[in-house]
């Protein structure tokens, strides 16, 4: 994998689970069409966001290395990165929500290195290069937002998720794919739409991951900074869209002040957001983050928080008081007086401590999963792991003896105690019994003939989260990349013909070929093409810059056709001649 991408210090760090996501960029795939897209957008946006965005954005184009005229090259991209900390990689279109914020921890800026289609120039569902490499970007070379976005990635990535959430993330993984895909039939399409909002409308109570992802929305993507009244634009989801950028500044999106309140509004990814959030500050973002942070499992652990790991049906964590971590998927739990008194991972285990794994204690240990009780002894107010080595002693919780533990809330555990294990403070984390017999109210829970018991020690559950404590203990890659570069097989003879048009008209505008007949070009795009508009204007500019009036004047007339047959494109096309007046107008 890692010979995919040209690596850094900030690269080399990445896990492998994470790596598993990077692909090539596969810059030789991009058409002249392609970039004439990302140089119309990018050109109407620096004009327009230079007035309304924050004054981190423009600043940041210019420190990222980004241009206007060419698609970024993300691995040049990614030395200039570096030098502000952070580095940038191509992924896999979507990848789930827990990895992409991992790779925010990480100081790494993924980029899918897909490029919208033409039809899609004011916006796209799918995450692709104008978004992430001309929205996300630009902004991170701010100091304060670059540290809410790592600290967000941070906590982000241990957000429990459900199993619906999974689901969610298929369908729009599934949505982005077919939507950017030529020759997508509209049904399927709208057939995709209609599942993501059955999805939607049934998922329940929100999960962590949910909650934290509207955050995500309401900031990262679609934040607003400043003055409620005339706020600028941060969120790289408006600053990559030409459509949402001017209508987010209209009256009719309404303004609030941002507050965890947002944590709770959900956002539909299909249409324009009805409303934004404005920070005062970045500093505010990061004061929002921690309060939310505290409501977490993470931070709570207890029974809400087991009940989250069960609910998500994934690989989670639990960390005992004792600083011991037990990984796995979690199955069942016994509770009593609103408290978790046994818990139990089903399949592949492993138990660390400070997010290191336990000698002798990983997944080939625990292949079947792993139980232990939580509490206090009954009858005996000093819980186990206070326990110093007199009272271990005066307890029979000693080596050799063999002794039947019976917890608050009704688990016994008998059996000889083979040997402890403490962590750094001198606290016992871990009990190991052999001929060892665990019950609950007349229900097995562990039988001798299983083997040894290793019984976790912890009074209380103190953090929940997702993914293991250590990232070494499990065999975290299983994602396969979508196959790279286009389909030239399934473009056809007509499109790839208008493809060499817009390179023979890029070659001239660039210099590298002005024996072009720019004529020659426009009479075949009139001719072949005559519902292609982009072209049109880049040829109107050239004819402008060479004062080519008879031209000019050929070609406004034609682009008023294509207006009047396709009124969705006629703002576009006004937008785009009235860009160039005033470039040529401030050249002069």
């Amino acid at each position: 994998m890692e010979s995919t991408y040209e690596s850094n210090p900030i690269l080399d760090k990445l896990p492998k689970h994470l790596r598993q996501y990077i692909k090539p960029q596969n810059y030789e795939d991009y058409t002249a069409i392609d970039q004439a897209v990302w140089r119309y957008v990018m050109r109407k946006n620096v004009d327009y966001l230079s007035r309304v965005a924050h004054k981190s954005y423009v600043e940041g184009l210019q420190k990222t290395g980004i241009s206007i005229d060419h698609i970024p090259n993300m691995y040049g991209m990614n030395r200039i990165l570096k030098e502000i900390g952070w580095a940038a990689v191509a992924v896999d279109g979507f990848i789930p929500p827990s990895a992409f914020m991992e790779f925010q921890a990480y100081n790494v800026l993924v980029i899918a290195s897909d490029i919208r289609q033409l039809e899609n120039i004011e916006y796209t569902p799918a995450p692709d290069i104008i978004h992430e490499g001309a929205g996300h970007a630009p902004i991170i070379a701010n100091p304060e937002y670059a540290e809410y976005l790592r600290r967000f990635g941070e906590i982000g990535c241990k957000a429990i998720s459900s199993a619906k959430d999974y689901e969610l993330y298929e369908a729009v993984r599934h949505l982005s794919i077919i939507k950017e895909a030529e020759g997508t039939p509209l049904e399927e399409i709208e057939k995709a739409e209609k599942h993501i909002e059955y999805l939607q409308e049934n998922m329940g109570t929100p999960s962590e991951m949910a909650l934290i992802r509207n955050l995500h929305w309401w900031t990262v993507e679609y934040g607003l900074i400043g003055k409620v009244e005339n706020p600028k634009i941060y969120g790289a989801g408006l600053l990559s869209s030409i459509g949402e950028s001017a209508w987010c500044m209209t009256d009719d999106v309404k303004k609030l002040p941002y507050s965890i309140e947002a944590t709770y509004k959900e956002f539909d990814i299909t249409k324009p957001q009805p409303q934004l959030f404005v920070t005062p500050d970045f500093a505010f973002l990061n004061q929002v983050l921690e309060d939310f942070a505290n409501t977490m499992a993470l931070r709570t652990g207890g029974l809400k928080g087991l009940k989250k790991l069960v609910h998500s049906r994934a690989l989670g964590t639990v960390e005992l008081s004792t600083g011991i971590q037990i990984s796995g998927i979690f199955d069942t739990f016994l509770e009593h007086d609103g408290k978790p008194i046994y818990l139990r991972t089903k399949g592949e285990t492993a138990l660390s401590y400070r997010e290191k794994e336990l000698v002798g204690h990983s997944t080939k240990n625990h292949s079947d999963g792993f139980g232990c009780p939580i509490g206090k002894l009954r009858g005996i107010n000093l819980p186990i792991e206070d326990m110093g080595p007199r009272d271990l002693k005066a307890y029979k919780i000693y080596e050799g003896e063999r002794v039947s533990l019976e917890f608050e809330g009704g688990v016994i555990v008998s059996g000889e105690i083979v040997t402890g294990t403490r962590n750094l403070r001198g606290e016992i984390i871990l009990i190991t019994f052999k001929d060892c017999k665990v019950t609950h109210d007349g229900t097995i829970l562990f039988l001798p003939e299983w083997g040894l018991y290793h019984m976790a020690v912890g009074e209380k559950i103190v953090s929940a989260f997702n993914g293991p404590a250590d990232l070494n203990s499990f065999d975290l890659v299983s994602h396969e990349l979508t196959p790279g570069g286009k389909d030239k097989s399934k473009i056809d003879l007509e499109r790839l013909q208008l493809q060499q048009y817009y390179q023979q008209i890029r070659e001239f505008r660039e210099g590298t070929n002005t024996t072009i007949s720019r004529n020659k070009v426009f009479k075949e795009l009139k001719e072949h093409y005559p519902k292609d508009w982009l072209l049109s204007v880049e040829l109107y500019e050239l004819a402008k810059i060479g004062n080519d009036t008879d031209f000019a004047a050929a070609i406004l007339q034609h682009l008023e056709t294509v207006k009047l047959e396709n009124p969705k494109v006629g703002h576009l096309i006004d937008d785009g001649l009235e860009l160039i007046d005033q470039i040529l107008v401030k050249n002069t």
